[in-house]
């Protein structure tokens, strides 16, 4: 048999395995070395293959899909220096617990190490960075070797789902001629076990009766408890921990990214201004837990973690159904390795139900206040990067997906995004907390979950600008609120800033760029936005307009700073005010 049918026979195994593991979307950087598994997944009627020329694009493209689907998405590149341009997205999705299926072609294994071009080593590229990583063998059309090529894809698909999820690694050596047979009637046609050569059933960390019994009864006896939930996207965890949260009478500490600020579900239990309270010593000290239960990954804010590690004497319960360590300050008292979901559910029956409502009662109140003075910011006249994230709950629509870059913007959000009913999901790139890839990743979920809105700053919108190419490509929806304030933001918030010497060039670092090219050759429609009504016309029309919107605010760093702290002062004037009372 030649090398042709051998090669053809081999990949299309391993993708049709692929497809019968739950894989829907594969996004490919061209090349030549890929050529055969790109030919072949092109020709798959259930597979969505989408094309990205820029390979660090291509893979945030690649992880926004998987982030949304939760399914693994699949990412194939040619060899050399490609594959290494995939390696910032595969970080950001170990660290965030994403599906990735990462299939880099390579030089056959005679044409290694001997100077043949674009050839590098590709074994273990991505080191402790992928959970797994398989040599491929060189294709063959044995029953053996098919039996290998679809054993190992399903092998694959599990593994990037099996929570923690996260990225794998597959690297194929092709020898040339590298173009298949796709003239085939039978290309996709399985010999034996048509369904699926190998089910996977992974299944879920729960606890046995008596840890539920326990960690229930030391629960029960606690009277000052909060539960803090930082990211998280199951989404039935809202209504499990609602209902334990009801329960103990224990408020919910909610980051912007735990889903919790916004749905359907019961919000009376719902804090959502800690970053700005928690600021405040009086709160502290009135506030602290003896108890306190975590869920999902570290939260956002500084204030809160400094909370946290000031009350190391609490008993503090983190439950991770990925069986990981979430605990940088190294505070847990106990490390509950259980679905978070099956936690909740687990655990509720064995509570006493708590009567001692005082303790949440003050974080209410508290809560309450200061979601009242925050909404000064309603009044500022010039555009403001604070009043921007205060309207946003009221401006998007139902249904819809925020996606918010990191720096400031996401701290925005957690300051001034409260809770609302109006089931929008909430997504960022907190793995490893970068700006890079943040225009494709929003991408990437804009094209499986319309409609969505991007914000984010002006050096995150440069880092990443080949990956508006996608909307262009393809005529994915999205809005980019383009927050400009012609730098850092951020670095003014942080000591450094104390610093002004050298401070402009380091970490304002201005760019003074004018985008509206930028969206020009992407055949964007761009508006500068001059007013705050210019804005919310400008947003009603963008709504029922497809393809990409830019709306870009221009701010002032030195008056952003202002403005954030004369409201923090005045919230924990309130706030004390309150207490001595």
């Amino acid at each position: 048999m030649n090398h042709q049918e051998a090669l053809t026979s081999y990949i299309a195994a391993f993708v049709a395995e692929l497809v019968k593991n739950g894989v829907e979307d594969v996004v490919v950087s061209p090349g030549s070395r890929s050529t055969p598994m790109a030919m072949v997944m092109a020709e798959h009627p259930e597979l969505r293959v989408h094309i990205h020329v820029d390979e660090r694009s291509a893979a945030f493209f690649a992880l926004g899909i998987a982030k949304v689907s939760q399914k693994p998405a699949a990412l194939l590149c040619t060899s050399g220096t490609a594959a290494a341009n995939y390696y910032p997205a595969i970080v950001e999705a170990l660290y965030s617990r994403v599906p990735l299926i990462v299939l880099t072609a390579d030089r056959p294994h005679e044409l290694r190490d001997v100077g043949a071009p674009q050839a590098i080593d590709q074994i273990h590229l991505y080191g402790k960075n992928v959970k797994w990583f398989v040599e491929m063998a060189p294709p063959e059309n044995t029953v053996e070797m098919l039996r290998y090529a679809r054993t190992v894809s399903a092998r694959a698909a599990a593994m990037a789902k099996r929570s923690p999820a996260g990225p794998v690694h597959l690297n194929f050596p092709f020898r040339e001629p590298l173009v298949p047979q796709l003239d085939r009637q039978d290309l996709f046609e399985l010999s034996e076990r048509k369904d699926g050569f190998v089910n996977v059933h992974p299944g879920q960390l729960g606890l046995q009766e008596e840890d539920c019994s326990q960690i229930a009864e030391s629960l029960s006896e606690a009277n000052k408890g909060i539960i803090v939930c930082g990211p998280m996207v199951n989404a039935d965890f809202p209504e499990a921990v609602i209902q334990l949260a009801k329960r103990l009478n224990f408020p919910i500490v909610a980051d912007p990214l735990s889903q919790l600020r916004s749905g359907l579900h019961d919000g009376s239990l719902v804090i959502d201004t800690y970053d700005s309270f928690l600021k405040n010593d009086d709160a502290k000290r009135a506030l602290r837990p003896d108890v306190i239960i975590r869920f999902g990954a570290m939260p956002v804010s500084k204030p809160l973690t400094i909370f946290m590690k000031e009350n190391s004497d609490a008993r503090q319960v983190i439950v991770d159904g990925g069986a990981g360590w979430r605990d940088p300050s190294m505070l847990s008292t106990e490390m509950v390795h259980c679905d978070e979901v099956q936690f909740c559910k687990s655990v509720i029956p064995y509570l006493k139900s708590s009567e001692n409502n005082q303790y949440a009662s003050l974080w209410k109140e508290i809560n309450d206040l200061t979601k009242s003075k925050l909404a000064g910011i309603n009044e500022v006249d010039e555009l403001s990067e604070g009043k921007l994230f205060y309207q946003l709950s009221e401006l998007l629509p139902e249904g819809s997906t925020l996606f918010v870059g990191n720096s400031m913007p996401i701290r925005d959000l957690d300051t001034f995004f409260h809770f609302n009913q109006k089931g929008i999901r909430v997504m960022a790139n907190r793995g490893a907390n970068g700006i890079d890839g943040t225009v494709s990743t929003a991408l990437g979920a804009a094209a499986l979950s319309p409609p969505l809105y991007l914000v984010l700053g002006d050096l995150t919108f440069f880092h990443d600008l080949n990956g508006l190419i996608a909307s262009k490509q393809y005529g994915i929806d999205i809005n980019i609120l383009l927050i400009n304030n012609n730098g850092g933001g951020i670095f003014s918030f942080l000591p450094q800033a104390g610093h002004p010497k050298n401070f402009e060039k380091l970490f304002g670092t201005p760019l003074d760029l004018d985008f509206s090219h930028a969206i020009k050759m992407y055949g964007g429609q761009y508006d500068l936005i001059s007013d705050w009504g210019h804005f919310i016309s400008v947003f009603k029309r963008n709504k029922e307009t497809t393809g990409l919107k830019v709306m870009e605010i221009t701010t002032n760093r030195d008056k952003n700073v202002a403005e954030h702290r004369e409201l923090w002062d005045s919230v924990s004037q309130e706030i004390s005010r309150l207490l001595e009372g």
